[in-house]
């Protein structure tokens, strides 16, 4: 990608965020607690950049390898004091009338006697039909489902079932639902397994990860180089683990693999920019100035 940039992801009152506070964050540009979404520590809600792109009539869209109420998700359309009210979040993302929702997390929208963990009775797949979501469960349905509004639940957790849709196919099937409003869209699409691995220090699982990761970005550069009038940003909401490379040894070259935690670090994460404003992205960053940059692009303040 032809720019890049580095984001600083430290939390409220910490060196080190957790995905609850870097995604409201990046979502809101307000820095928060670690476990909050989408809200202030004295509970104010939070604005996002989709509450922002809807008020101008663009459309909005969430894809994740993680469960869709996971933190990264959540933070751009959920307000909840903690990232663990997931059956809330679920609620909430239906109503927020966010077009597409790709992912896991199929026990959050589902009753307790209906194989799910919602203890209120609701089965939000049911109202989202009402709401005129076309929903997949497995692959074929995916293939099949059409229209402007899309809810697909590929897990009842995180999407590790390697049975569901690829990264890959739920991001270009979002983008050309997304793609039919005239006035544009947002879409925040996620590759959650580097974080995963991450915490396991499993080199392998997080290079794989962004392979799949890579191939998305391709995709939808292939795309975007066509049309022109499309932005891609890709960055991270923390880094996991401190991965680095060794170097030399006892007088023997050895690359391998090193770790500094099992957990979030404060390292800076990279940002890579493509299409038009990418240059605003070049330099190094808070996690915030992100949704306020692309606010100013749309010419409005968040």
């Amino acid at each position: 990608m032809p720019v890049t940039g580095l984001a600083i992801t430290h939390q409220l009152d910490g060196l080190v965020t957790d995905s609850a506070a870097s995604a409201t964050a990046l979502a809101t540009g307000s820095k928060t607690e670690n476990g909050r979404i989408g809200m202030l520590p004295d509970g104010t809600k939070l604005r996002t950049v989709f509450e922002l792109a809807r008020s101008i009539g663009k459309s909005t869209g969430l894809v994740t390898t993680d469960s869709i109420t996971g933190a990264t998700p959540a933070g751009f359309v959920a307000h909840v004091p903690s990232r663990g009210q997931e059956e809330d979040i679920a609620a909430q993302m239906l109503s927020s009338r966010t077009e597409v929702l790709f992912g896991g997390g199929r026990r959050q929208f589902l009753p307790a006697d209906g194989g799910g963990n919602r203890a209120d009775g609701r089965n939000l797949v049911d109202e989202a039909k009402k709401r005129g979501y076309a929903t997949a469960m497995d692959v074929a349905q995916f293939d099949a489902a059409q229209g402007p509004r899309l809810l697909g639940l590929f897990a009842d957790g995180s999407m590790s079932d390697p049975a569901g849709p690829s990264l890959t196919q739920m991001t270009m099937k979002a983008i050309a639902a997304l793609g039919r409003n005239k006035h544009g869209y947002i879409l925040m699409s996620e590759q959650a397994f580097t974080d995963k691995y991450g915490h396991a220090n499993n080199a392998a699982g997080v290079v794989n990860a962004l392979w799949e990761l890579d191939r998305a970005i391709r995709a939808a550069m292939e795309l975007a180089a066509k049309n022109k009038d499309t932005l891609i940003l890709v960055t991270a909401d923390h880094d996991c683990g401190g991965m680095a490379i060794k170097g030399e040894a006892d007088g023997e070259l050895k690359f391998e693999p090193g770790w500094v935690s099992g957990g979030h670090t404060g390292i800076m994460v990279s940002i890579y920019a493509f299409g038009p404003g990418a240059e605003l992205f070049t330099g190094t960053h808070d996690n915030t100035d992100i949704p306020k940059l692309i606010a100013r692009l749309w010419g409005k303040g968040l």
